[in-house]
């Protein structure tokens, strides 16, 4: 069996940059404060990240895809909580 170690390094990257919204989420939660927070830099983001998802979906790549799904729901997360106690 060969190891594939584009896809894995593929899954680390995604892993790595989609962990790295998890701070930002669990904070505004905690806080309850978001005034700091860029909305338009969270929109734009947001709306980049749904267009890498559709290129995963295109070139068929999980790691693409998968990363950024989670990624997705956590910038909508953030933009929720701008909204709400921003």
């Amino acid at each position: 069996m060969e190891i594939n170690y584009t896809a894995i390094i593929g899954l680390v990257a995604g892993v790595c940059t989609t962990a790295s919204f998890l701070p930002q989420v669990v904070k505004t939660m905690r806080t309850r404060e978001a005034k700091d927070l860029s909305m338009t830099m969270y929109l734009v983001l947001a709306a980049g990240i749904f267009l890498w998802i559709i290129y995963g979906i295109l070139i068929e790549s999980l790691p693409v895809i998968s990363a950024n799904a989670v990624s997705f729901v956590l910038a909508t997360i953030i933009l929720i909580l701008k909204i709400r106690y921003g």
